[in-house]
């Protein structure tokens, strides 16, 4: 250890007031986290690229300081979905500090591995309070039925309104007006589901019957169109 002259012509003075760190929640137990194997934890990021033009949810389960299960969703970017599928490879296994000081590909997932790493070592993980914390597997609760990443996408212009084009339920196939051209409900198709029932057999145009379905005051529309061509739909 190297000193300068001033501190080395300095007089020892004791350190009387350190009661060493804070603990944080980690698992239903107060933790003073002092080394990486000491931190544990499933919880979320969110990060964006320089341009800002995408988006990254990172999830991820530590146990012991070692990431072992990442869900990486991205929205908005194509090479940033590309650059997920390293990342779900890079991620488990390493421990938080050392995925901190990654290169993750992309600006936005590497962002959101900077703010998820904040949160958990401030003990603000999602399973701070859960005895044992989450089970490895966790992560694919997130996505539901299907496995897919709940998405929401609408358009609007001033000249032309709104248009609805994916939402929590699925892909709109329809939106419906009533007599003052507003929106007053939507068809649409879970891929996620049609996907299944057509991996169990089911063919294909039945699949997409089953897996569709309506929300809103779609018996009273005036008329139904289509939100991506403007074609009315039956």
């Amino acid at each position: 250890m190297i000193y300068s002259k001033e501190v080395e012509e300095m007089c020892p003075v004791a350190q009387g007031v350190h009661h060493g760190c804070a603990p944080i929640p980690e698992e239903a137990k107060w933790v003073k986290a002092k080394e990486v194997k000491d931190i544990s934890g499933y919880t979320h990021g969110v990060g964006w690229c320089a341009p800002q033009q995408g988006a990254c949810k990172l999830s991820l389960n530590v146990k012991d300081g070692i990431i072992q299960e990442a869900l990486v969703e991205t929205v908005g970017c194509s090479g940033m979905t590309h650059s997920a599928a390293m990342a779900a490879e890079i991620l488990p296994g390493l421990t938080v500090m050392e995925a901190l000081n990654t290169d993750l590909v992309c600006d936005a997932i590497n962002t959101a591995m900077r703010e998820l790493f904040l949160q958990i070592v401030y003990g603000r993980s999602q399973s701070a309070f859960s005895e044992d914390g989450l089970a490895i597997g966790a992560g694919l609760e997130d996505l539901g039925k299907g496995l897919r990443t709940m998405t929401g996408t609408t358009y609007g212009t001033l000249k032309k309104g709104p248009r609805y084009l994916e939402l929590t339920e699925g892909y709109i196939t329809a939106i419906a007006l009533d007599e003052e051209d507003m929106i007053i409900g939507y068809k649409y198709v879970n891929f996620g589901k049609m996907m299944d029932f057509i991996k169990a057999g089911e063919d294909p145009k039945a699949a997409l019957e089953k897996a569709s379905g309506q929300y809103g005051r779609v018996a009273d529309a005036v008329r139904l169109i289509d939100p991506r061509t403007d074609k009315e739909v039956k």
